[in-house]
């Protein structure tokens, strides 16, 4: 054994010198490499049975543990991996020895647990977080949830209203009973992940509940209408959308619900859900019995790629619902993402509800012509890869506006295709005159975008009490972690916004950065990634990812794309995603659950790729046919597949709206569904989704890599309840009143290809016990 831990310990000497040395010629820590030299003479020791080399050992433990707290402070996850398998080792090399050895065996042993204690007292310490309560009292108890129509156990729209909120007006489920939840019923779609899926084939939806119904979708585009007491399946309605390879995502985060009133009672299709297939079309179906609406457009369908360029397959459609309002059903769509120059348009179109008339049409790349083009003449055609509005819209009837998250041009690590207007309009919220299309007002969020910092998330609508008075806002979270609240009637900040100098300089011929890019006062952006912020599950993987940190280009936020490779942080996942944040109307707080990882974003050239491996989903090498230029994303992994910088990686947070102030911000999720023994450890994992909201104090979220689906006091930010769930919880769970008038809690579970979660088909309904 003892000549097993002499090459054990030579190895790791080894491995630190060598990785060390590699890390100082990038201008990294040296410590790496004197720890490495320090230990092969140690080794060197150890072979010839030297009593000192058990003292070396140890005197470099000590080394090591005030180097560890000097560069992390007393945190547990950067001083357990940095000290963790050093000790260990110092423990088993303690246990060999021989005359005139005692002393050093006994030292090095009170050094290794020495390093185990310094861990173990970074335990109760989380220096990311941030300890608060939020203020819970009422400040607008009248306030408008953009539900005039909307009964308040009803849920009739993806935010429950137009507003976009994810709020609830019931409060039967409270913070005294929420741990007397229970699952009341649960059911299966029946559509499971195939052989031939996409990577991103995810369950996103949120379901909508009307009267006695739930209407939700499914990733291959099924429409369902279920039994709101019991999850009986009422009718199913199959597209056939077919499959298709080009396909980033394979998903549908929602149908939308239109009531006609003006249609005479009993009328088929009085009350239509309008469902978004895959193949790029959108069905109108009968709310009552999920036949189609023959009255609108074809029979029920409205092919969408009317007047578009560049009709590849796969390239276009709807992964989000429709926004129904002012009698319209408003479409927008996702482009694949660096697929190819020329790709399909990012136009927005508002059709008649009741008949698919096209009503009016906003194309960011032609902003001023709105007046409808003829769907039947093919020679009139939207502008080529404009950008789009991939998720979802909120409106406001009484100012006539709606409002459009907007996306990014593709290819969107290169610059030079970009119109003025696309500039104009990319990377932004934008409001149109529901009427005529019009804009009204533009806030852009990210100038020139290099970065697929797409706005992701649906705009929350509610009024927020200022000193100047009650004032409509607006809520609109970004993947850089700047939450944005705007006057919604014309775009005026509420809260600072403000401008700060960008990094420069570019290594591509045509290529250019912005000088300035906007923030937000509010903002949970994370501080900028040092070399010491590198972690791993050992002292090697962490050196190895600190060597991989060096070799990129960083310098902080918006770093430009490069053909050396950049370190992008927040990443293109996003502090916030399509799961939004929701807020409290009439206390006028917010609550949502950013995320931090780091991409690496790399421009090729085009005669360096592989074309039979590109383009396989939003992440890998992505072709962008027609530029210079192939790109390769994806997330910044050590050797092991875990991030390279420390946790946590996931939080939950809640803020003043009013203020601007965050009022707390803690870990959220556990590494349980992660590791190979199932550990509920609280590390903080990352998660896609978003949160619920309710009157009586509580906030509902699943969406962490985790397959558990928790309640929190939205006072204070904790887990008042947690359940585990059968599949991953990837959507925005939504909650309604039955028939017998007892509040329910619904998630659709279905998992996220992307993230890795566990796949599966479930609607799952919580009551409280009786």
């Amino acid at each position: 054994m003892r000549v097993i831990a002499a090459l054990v310990l030579s190895l790791f000497a080894l491995v630190l010198a060598a990785g060390g040395g590699w890390l100082l010629s990038l201008h990294g820590s040296p410590f790496y490499l004197l720890s490495g030299l320090v230990l092969l003479v140690a080794a060197i020791g150890f072979w010839r049975r030297r009593p000192w080399s058990i003292g070396v050992y140890a005197l470099w433990l000590l080394v090591l543990i005030a180097w560890s707290v000097w560069e992390s402070g007393l945190h547990w996850w950067p001083l357990a991996t940095r000290l963790g398998v050093p000790a260990l080792l110092g423990l088993w090399l303690a246990s060999f020895g021989g005359r005139g050895h005692g002393g050093a065996r006994g030292g090095l042993v009170v050094a290794s647990l020495l390093a185990a204690a310094v861990a173990f007292a970074g335990m109760t310490r989380h220096p990311h977080e941030i300890e608060g309560t939020l203020p819970m009292a009422v400040v607008n108890a009248d306030a408008g949830n953009g539900d005039a129509g909307t009964a308040p156990g009803d849920w009739s729209a993806y935010g429950r209203t137009a507003f976009g909120q994810r709020y609830s007006p019931l409060e039967r489920i409270a913070p005294g009973n929420v741990a007397q939840l229970q699952l009341a019923w649960s059911v299966q779609t029946g559509d499971v992940r195939r052989p031939d899926d996409v990577g991103e084939t995810t369950y996103e939806v949120t379901p909508l509940k009307i009267g006695g119904t739930l209407y939700l979708c499914t990733p291959h585009s099924w429409a369902l209408a279920l039994d709101a007491d019991t999850g009986q399946v009422r009718w199913r309605f199959d597209p056939a959308a077919g499959m298709e390879s080009q396909r980033q995502h394979q998903t549908c985060r929602g149908v939308s619900y239109f009531a006609d009133a003006e249609a005479e009672e009993g009328r088929a299709c009085k009350a239509r859900v309008f469902l978004p297939s895959a193949d790029a079309k959108l069905h109108a179906l009968d709310a009552a019995t999920g036949k189609p609406c023959e009255d609108f457009a074809d029979h029920g369908v409205l092919d969408l790629l009317h007047n578009m360029p560049f009709r590849e397959p796969g390239y276009y459609y709807s992964t989000s619902p429709p926004l129904v309002a002012a009698g319209k059903v408003i479409v927008a769509g996702a482009v694949n993402d660096n697929y190819a120059v020329n790709s399909p348009s990012g136009v927005i179109r508002a059709y008649d509800a009741r008949d698919g008339k096209l009503l009016w049409n906003w194309d960011s790349g032609d902003p001023e012509r709105t007046a409808p083009l003829d769907p039947n003449d093919p020679a009139q055609k939207y502008t080529t890869s404009s950008p789009n509005s991939w998720s979802v819209a909120s409106a406001d009837e009484t100012l006539g506006l709606a409002y459009f998250p907007m996306g990014n041009r593709t290819p969107d690590q290169l610059g030079v295709y970009r119109s003025e207007a696309e500039e104009k309009y990319s990377s932004s919220v934008v409001a149109l005159d529901l009427s005529s299309g019009q804009v009204r007002w533009v806030q852009q969020f990210v100038h020139h975008d290099l970065w697929d910092m797409d706005s992701p998330a649906q705009p929350a609508l509610l009024d927020l009490d200022l000193p100047a008075g009650r004032t409509p806002a607006l809520v609109v979270p970004t993947k850089q972690g700047d939450v944005y609240v705007l006057d919604r009637r014309n775009g005026a900040p509420l809260l600072p916004v403000a401008e700060r100098p960008a990094p420069q300089g570019v290594d591509i011929p045509r290529q250019r950065v912005a000088a300035t890019q906007p923030y937000s006062a509010l903002s949970f952006e994370p501080p900028p990634l040092r070399e010491a912020d590198m972690w791993g599950a050992s002292l090697v993987d962490q050196m190895l990812c600190r060597i991989a940190f060096r070799q990129l280009r960083y310098d902080g936020r918006y770093t430009p794309p490069t053909l050396q490779g950049s370190l992008i942080y927040p990443g293109n996942f996003g502090v916030f995603n399509w799961g939004s944040v929701a807020v409290d109307p009439q206390r006028e707080i917010l609550f949502g659950m950013p995320t931090y990882l780091a991409f690496v974003s790399q421009l090729i050239p085009k005669d360096q790729i592989d074309v039979k491996t590109a383009n396989v989903g939003e992440h890998g090498v992505n072709s962008n046919e027609g530029a210079d230029y192939a790109i390769s994303l994806k997330p910044f992994l050590s050797p092991l597949g875990v991030p390279c910088q420390q946790p946590p990686w996931g939080t939950i947070a809640a803020a003043d709206l009013r203020s601007g102030k965050i009022a707390y911000q803690y870990r959220n999720g556990t590494i349980r569904d992660l590791s190979p023994v199932p550990l509920p450890i609280r590390m903080g994992v990352p998660g896609i989704g978003g949160p619920l909201l309710t009157r009586s104090g509580l906030a509902f979220l699943a969406a962490a890599v985790d397959d558990d689906f928790r309640a929190y006091d939205a006072a204070s930010g904790k887990v008042l309840w947690e359940t585990r769930i059968p599949a991953g919880g990837q959507a925005t769970p939504m909650t309604y009143l039955d028939s017998k008038g007892e509040q329910v809690v619904l998630l659709v579970a279905g998992g996220h290809g992307s993230i890795g979660t566990k796949p599966g088909d479930y609607v799952l309904a919580y009551k409280l016990k009786p």
